[in-house]
């Protein structure tokens, strides 16, 4: 089967930075679904990984954690799903990832594609769709429409892959009031546009900017990027009692400014439930069905800005490109061998 490896981490300019390679078909077992990839989206954990992991030893390192395709074979232990199903999932980073023709993964990370959008538009939204889902309701526990005091989110970063989830999420779902923050003229129009109430910029001071908009309480903020330098002004933001939830990978930041407050830290990591084959590890797939039954409503639509073509090496590079470059808006797809 074609895939787009490595064999070396490293930068995106080395030669074989990635590669198209051929690898042999694997076979389902256990648990596992064999999934003919038809479309994938690009993430910043990829470009982290190709960076710094390498593979064993004579052997090629597959990324890739968004996917949609179709199963073409079951493994013997298999019970939500059967050959023929069109499915979506972000997979296991302790796994081969989904760049390749052919891909294994646990039926229990895996929904039911929705039905009614383009494989690639949906495979814009799962690993994004998880991470906001449970940064909201399985890390803040932020109560659902009409189950709620009157409250603001601010969201860091709004622009990017999980922010463009998270904003319609909270505004969808919840009684939130949602605070957008984007730096560019594009970036806040999209923050809008997806329905954040406010946008202000995090390239200035954000108190201000909150302050003079005279909105309820912050009682949540989700930073997703740059989270060491706005964090202290992000305990001012935060009422007391409130909570704050990061995904980045910040510099060492001073916990202790969280104690006057009595403000709560919340970390949220998607692969943690297949790392560890947490006992709910199959809460991921009926997130996965429940948010596939939202996109098919018309409630969340598809984030993808840029379909870059074919899977293969140059455009995955291409990807992994405009990622670094810190300045891409939603997300990036791929589609077809």
């Amino acid at each position: 089967m074609k895939a787009i490896a490595y064999r070396q981490p490293g930068p995106l300019d080395a030669p074989d930075s990635l590669l198209d390679i051929e690898l042999p078909r694997p076979q389902a077992t256990g648990r596992d679904l064999l999934v003919e990839v038809q479309a994938i989206s690009v993430n910043p954990v990829d470009t982290k990984v190709r960076r710094s992991a390498a593979p064993a030893a004579g052997e090629y390192k597959v990324l890739g954690w968004d996917a949609v395709g179709i199963v073409r074979e079951v493994g013997p232990e298999v019970s939500l799903f059967k050959v023929g199903d069109a499915v979506w999932y972000a997979g296991a980073i302790d796994r081969a990832g989904s760049n390749s023709e052919f891909h294994l993964v646990d039926e229990r990370l895996v929904g039911h594609a929705p039905q009614g959008i383009a494989p690639a538009e949906a495979a814009a939204l799962p690993l994004t769709g998880i991470t906001a889902w449970e940064l909201l309701f399985d890390r803040l526990q932020v109560p659902l429409a009409g189950a709620g005091q009157p409250a603001s989110l601010l969201i860091v970063g709004a622009a990017g892959g999980v922010g463009s989830v998270l904003i319609q999420l909270a505004r969808q779902l919840t009684d939130l009031t949602v605070i957008a923050t984007a730096s560019r003229p594009e970036t806040r129009a999209w923050a809008s546009e997806l329905g954040a109430h406010q946008v202000i910029d995090h390239s200035q001071p954000m108190l201000p900017q909150v302050a003079a908009l005279k909105l309820p309480p912050v009682g949540y903020v989700i930073s997703l990027t740059q989270t060491d330098r706005h964090f202290p002004e992000l305990v001012e933001i935060l009422a007391p009692q409130g909570k704050l939830a990061l995904i980045d990978d910040p510099e060492p930041i001073d916990v202790r400014l969280l104690k006057r407050k009595s403000l709560s830290l919340h970390w949220e990591l998607m692969f943690t439930r297949s790392l560890f084959q947490t006992a709910d590890m199959v809460a991921q797939h009926r997130l996965l069905d429940e948010l596939a039954r939202l996109v098919e409503q018309g409630v969340i639509r598809s984030t993808a800005q840029q379909h870059l073509g074919r899977i293969n090496a140059a455009n995955l590079r291409q990807a992994h490109r405009i990622l670094e470059s810190g300045r891409s808006i939603g997300k990036i797809v791929l589609e077809g061998f």
